[in-house]
């Protein structure tokens, strides 16, 4: 057994080569689209607690404590704990237990004799080529990837929460516009059917204004529905009772809307560091390179080493006999030889999944450069346009004014106060979309950045956190 260490010493001096652990992704030097206020403002982390809005801040918090997607998430943090603690312990000696106990006689000796023993076995295989080393590596990765994905599930979560959140609200403000132009329209009906009912107004304009009145009940039934069914959408979001969700959406006061949102990092490869989705493609990355580092120490020669120590005795016809026994050994080589090509294959395999690892990890960085610089071009489209639609709905609201008190005077006719009426339904509800078009832009943006993922710590906790702020 004496030249067995030797040879293993030897053969410990040959090296597992693994491809790279790290691939450098081609990102752009900077982004083509502007940055929102020149990036100069606060850090994108708790972005949420600085809108000033309690009840979005509760929602988020009721919908991380119920999300399916956030339950798999923890779920799959906790399985990529435990298959690292296993690859773990293969690199470790293992220590079994064992007793037992028997009477009985065996021949040709006719007493019945009690037999009792104990024992301690150890095992180790020593790890020469790292196979069980780069398994532990890769569960390692692979656990850091499960809870950046962890944290990506929180900020989709908070993310949904908020466009959904906004979605409601803005259909709630279409809703007031749409219900009080059904008002002003069934107010010119009332006037024009007395009118014609005094002689004064033809029957086809009475039909005209009953017929635009009855538009807009259509019209703000309609919203409502939409806006019922925002509700309902809401309340499987969060688990929240309907009724209660209402009343806080309903009364609590619409936060301002705060243009001050988040900083965004001059540089692409800054922002993409910061994506989970990017980091746990990174991760995989690592992992896979490790299996191919596992795949190739198989097709090394392994060394195991055993032992044992066991106490143990046995009484017949009132004499005891100590049967202990202990030892070491064997040290014991296994060199494979032939497999029908297994090994190789399981080595090709392993670089197949590399290779697939780095393709999906470049294109996640390239998925993650474009949301960025889409969430960008919104925000600077919606900016352009937001002044514009301002004034739109002022210009139309006066000119509309204008042409209802000239009505009333009987200087203008019917279809021009409704031509007027719809221009500025038209305009308020753009401007009521643009608001909310902005801020999902803002949203769309949080999320492409990361939502405040820290790449140096990306840690999940064991147990339910907080909202993602």
């Amino acid at each position: 057994m004496g030249w067995l260490l030797p040879l293993a010493a030897a053969l410990t001096a040959c090296t597992t080569l693994r491809p790279p652990a790290q691939v450098t992704p081609a990102t752009p030097t900077s982004w083509q689209a502007p940055l929102p206020h020149e990036g100069q403002l606060q850090q994108l982390t708790n972005w949420w607690a600085r809108t000033n809005d309690p009840v979005l801040v509760g929602l988020i918090e009721s919908a991380q404590r119920i999300s399916p997607s956030l339950a798999q998430a923890r779920s799959r943090v906790e399985q990529a704990r435990a298959t690292q603690t296993t690859a773990r312990a293969a690199l470790l000696p293992t220590l079994d237990a064992q007793a037992s106990a028997s009477r009985g006689v065996t021949a040709p000796v006719t007493t019945p004799a009690t037999t009792a023993q104990a024992g301690l076995q150890a095992g180790w295989e020593m790890d020469l080529f790292g196979a069980n080393q780069a398994t532990r590596d890769a569960a390692t990765e692979r656990l850091a990837g499960a809870q950046a994905l962890w944290h990506e599930a929180r900020v989709s979560v908070a993310a949904e929460v908020a466009l959904q959140v906004s979605s409601l609200r803005t259909c709630l403000q279409q809703l007031d516009v749409a219900e009080r132009d059904a008002q002003s329209r069934a107010a010119t009906a009332r006037l024009t059917q007395d009118s014609q009912r005094a002689g004064f107004t033809a029957p086809a304009t009475a039909a005209l204004a009953s017929a635009s009145a009855a538009e807009a009940l259509a019209r703000a039934a309609q919203q409502r529905m939409q806006c019922d069914v925002d509700f309902k959408a809401l309340v499987a979001l969060t688990g929240e009772p309907e009724p209660a969700l209402r009343s806080q959406i309903t009364t609590a006061p619409v936060p301002g809307f705060d243009e001050a949102r988040f900083t965004i990092a001059a540089l692409p490869v800054q922002v993409v560091s910061q994506r989970p989705d990017v980091y746990n493609a990174e991760r995989e990355v690592a992992a896979a390179s490790a299996e191919v580092g596992s795949a190739q120490a198989q097709r090394w020669p392994r060394l195991s080493l055993t032992g044992t120590v066991g106490t143990a005795w046995s009484r017949a016809a009132g004499t005891t006999t100590d049967l202990s026994t202990w030892s070491f050994g064997p040290l014991a080589l296994s060199l494979p030889l032939l497999d029908g090509g297994r090994r190789t294959a399981q080595v090709d395999a392993a670089r197949a999944r590399y290779d697939e690892a780095v393709a999906v990890y470049q294109g996640r960085v390239r998925q993650a450069v474009s949301e960025v610089e889409q969430a960008l071009v919104r925000l600077q489209s919606t900016a352009e346009r937001a002044d514009s639609a301002r004034a739109a709905v002022q210009g139309y609201r006066t000119s509309f004014d204008a042409t209802e008190a000239r009505w009333r005077g009987g200087l203008a006719s019917l279809v021009e106060l409704e031509d007027a009426r719809r221009t500025l339904l038209a305009a308020q509800t753009t401007l009521v979309a643009l608001q909310h078009e902005r801020q999902s832009a803002w949203v769309a943006l949080y999320r492409a950045a990361g939502g405040g993922f820290d790449a140096a710590n990306p840690t999940a906790p064991n147990t339910p956190a907080a909202p993602a702020l």
